[in-house]
């Protein structure tokens, strides 16, 4: 699969890229062949106010994947197991990504898998690290 990874807003307020934009190129991507557009949003301008916040970029996930027939992966401070689930059950993104959380956690499947009632499934070569 093709995965293509977007910021949908620079958080310029002018001359900024914008969501509107991301939708329509997300609709382009899609007819050139991805699969999947991992939705993000920038932060290397100087000059912008970024409002951080558990998921603060999800709702630009939600945005592409409710006006677009595109599949979304949500990304942006989501760092616990419940709030992932939440993300898919209500249908905001098709898949959650994490990043920095595995930096932070790198065991974050392990605990996901316990904290939501799932029994992880270690491949028989890695079983003895556990």
């Amino acid at each position: 699969p093709l995965f293509f990874r977007i910021s949908a807003t620079d958080w310029l307020e002018e001359d900024g890229w914008t969501a509107d934009e991301t939708v329509r190129l997300a609709a382009l991507l899609q007819e050139h062949g991805v699969d999947l557009l991992d939705v993000s949003t920038g932060g290397l301008a100087p000059r912008v106010k970024i409002p951080t916040g558990p998921g603060y970029q999800v709702p630009f996930a939600a945005r592409v994947k409710a006006e677009t027939t595109l599949p979304v992966a949500a990304v942006g401070l989501i760092t616990e197991p419940e709030q992932a689930e939440k993300i898919l059950a209500n249908g905001e993104a098709d898949a959650v990504l994490l990043g920095r959380e595995l930096l932070r956690d790198p065991y974050w499947a392990r605990r996901a898998a316990a904290e939501l009632g799932a029994e992880p499934r270690i491949p028989g070569q890695y079983q003895r690290a556990w």
